[in-house]
C-alpha cells in the first residue's frame, strides 16, 4: 500500500504535464464539505489534523448521554435487584467508561492504518479466544441467563464488542488481499463466510444473537463496499436472511419475541415479552411533540426495564418528546455519512484498507443505531442492542470510541497524503 501521493497518479487524477502536475499538488484530490483546500507553504501538513466537527459530535452525543444515564438509572437505588446502589452509581460508573474509552481512543489514534492492517489477523485471533474464554464456566460473568461478559475489577468487558471491532478490521484487510478473486464469488467470500460463521457460533453460544446479526451486516457491508459481485452478494445476504429466520423459528423463546412484538399490549403478552416494548411505547406516547422535560420520566421510575441501557431512547423520547428524538436520529444519520465520505476519499487515494475501515465502522454505527432505534419505537422487534455513544455500558462506549478514533486516523492520514507528506 502507497504512503506518498505519486506524481504518475496525481497525473492520472488530473492530466497534464509537468506545469500541470506541479499545480495539482497545491489541489486536494477531492473535496471535503464543498471546498477545494490548497496548500501553502506557510502551514504545515501536521496543522491540517482531523475531522473537527466529527470529533465535536461524538463529545456532545457522549455529554448528553451522561446527563440521559444519570436521568433514565436515578431511580435504580430503590430497586433491591441491583443491591446497594446510590442515585449515582451507573453514571459514576458511566462516565469512567468514557474516560477509559477516551484513553484508549488516543492510543488507537497514534497506531498508523498500515500497522492495523498488519495485525488485523492477530486482533481476529485475540477476539475469537476471548469468546471461547467468556463460555467457560466460573470465568464468563453470567447476567440475565446470558454469559456475555469478563470481570476485569473496574469493569466487566464484553468480548463480542471487539469482536465486532475485530471482524471489521479482518475483513477490510481480507478483501486487500482478494481484490484480484473479487468476482470470483467462491473463493473471495467462503474463507470469510467461515470466520464469521466461527464468531457467529460462539456468540450464539452466549447467547449473543444481536452482536451476531451486527457482525453478520459489518462483513457483508465490507464485501459489498470491497467490489464483490453484486448478484452473488445479494445471494449470500438472502441465504443468511434465511438463516436468522431458521434460528428464531426453531427457537421457542426468541419466536415468542416476534409475536409480542407483532401484538404487545396483548393480554398472553402485555406482563410477558412484550413488557419491555409496551412500556417503551408508553413513554414515548407521553413524550409526544415536546416532552415532559429532562426529569420528568415516569417510565424510568422502575416500569421499563433496562432504561438506561437497551431502552435509553425510550427515556428520551418521553422527557424531550418527538423532536428529542428526531434530533437524535439526524445526528447519527450526519455521523454515519460524515464516516462514509472518509472512506470514499481514503479510496479515492488508492488507500483501500483505510477507506473499508472507516465505510466498516459507518456501517456498524449507523446499522447498530438503527435497530435500537426501530426496538424502542416498536418498528422492530425487541433485541437486546445498546445505542452507540449513549447508552450505558464500558465495552461498547470503550470500542466505539476506538473505532471512532480509527475513523480519525483515517482521515488524518488521508488530509497529510493530500497534502504532499508521508504516514
Amino acid at each position: 500500500m502507497s504512503t506518498t501521493v505519486k506524481p504518475g497518479l496525481l497525473q492520472r487524477l488530473f492530466g497534464g504535464g509537468r506545469k500541470e502536475q506541479a499545480e495539482s499538488v497545491d489541489r486536494l484530490p477531492v473535496r471535503i464539505g464543498g471546498m477545494e483546500l490548497r496548500r501553502t507553504a506557510a502551514v504545515p501538513a501536521r496543522v491540517l489534523g482531523f475531522d473537527q466537527s466529527l470529533l465535536w459530535v461524538v463529545v456532545l452525543l457522549l455529554a448528553f448521554s451522561v446527563v440521559m444515564v444519570y436521568s433514565a438509572s436515578i431511580a435504580m437505588q430503590d430497586n433491591p435487584r441491583f443491591g446497594h446502589i446510590t442515585a449515582t452509581t451507573f453514571v459514576v460508573r458511566h462516565v469512567a467508561a468514557i474516560a477509559v474509552g477516551f484513553v484508549a481512543a488516543l492510543l488507537a489514534f497514534q497506531i498508523p492504518m498500515d500497522t492495523w492492517e498488519r495485525t488485523a489477523p492477530w486482533l481476529f485471533i485475540a477476539s475469537i479466544v476471548l469468546l471461547v474464554v467468556v463460555l467457560i464456566p466460573h470465568v464468563g460473568t453470567v447476567v440475565n441467563g446470558a454469559r456475555r461478559w469478563l470481570s476485569l475489577g473496574l469493569m466487566n468487558f464484553q468480548p463480542s464488542e471487539l469482536a465486532k471491532f475485530a471482524v471489521l478490521i479482518y475483513a477490510a484487510g481480507y478483501m486487500v488481499r482478494r481484490l484480484e478473486v473479487k468476482e470470483r464469488f467462491f473463493r473471495a467470500v467462503l474463507p470469510m463466510a467461515a470466520a464469521v460463521a466461527i464468531v457467529g457460533g460462539l456468540l450464539l453460544a452466549e447467547p449473543d444473537m444481536g452482536a451476531f446479526m451486527v457482525i453478520a451486516v459489518i462483513a457483508m457491508g465490507i464485501l459489498f463496499l470491497g467490489g464483490v459481485n453484486a448478484r452473488m452478494f445479494f445471494l449470500i445476504a438472502l441465504i443468511l436472511v434465511a438463516a436468522f429466520a431458521l434460528m428464531i423459528w426453531t427457537s421457542p423463546w426468541r419466536r415468542e419475541r416476534i409475536f409480542a412484538y407483532l401484538d404487545p399490549f396483548s393480554e398472553d403478552h402485555a406482563l410477558g415479552k412484550g413488557y419491555q416494548l409496551s412500556h417503551a411505547l408508553i413513554a414515548i406516547g407521553r413524550g409526544e411533540i415536546f416532552g415532559v422535560g429532562l426529569g420528568g420520566s415516569v417510565e424510568k421510575l422502575n416500569w421499563l426495564p433496562e432504561a438506561h441501557t437497551d431502552f435509553l431512547l425510550a427515556v428520551i423520547g418521553e422527557e424531550f418528546g418527538l423532536i428529542g428524538v428526531l434530533t437524535l436520529i439526524v445526528a447519527f444519520l450526519w455521523l454515519t455519512r460524515r464516516i462514509m465520505l472518509i472512506g470514499r476519499q481514503a479510496i479515492a487515494l488508492d488507500r483501500v484498507f483505510s477507506g473499508l475501515v472507516a465505510e466498516g465502522v459507518a456501517v456498524w454505527v449507523g446499522f447498530q443505531a438503527f435497530i435500537n432505534v426501530g426496538v424502542n419505537l416498536g418498528a422492530l422487534p425487541t433485541k437486546g442492542l445498546t445505542l452507540p455513544l449513549m447508552s450505558y455500558g464500558g465495552s461498547a462506549i470503550l470500542m466505539n470510541l476506538v473505532a471512532l478514533a480509527v475513523v480519525l486516523r483515517v482521515d488524518y492520514e488521508n488530509k497529510l497524503l493530500m497534502r504532499g507528506g508521508r504516514v
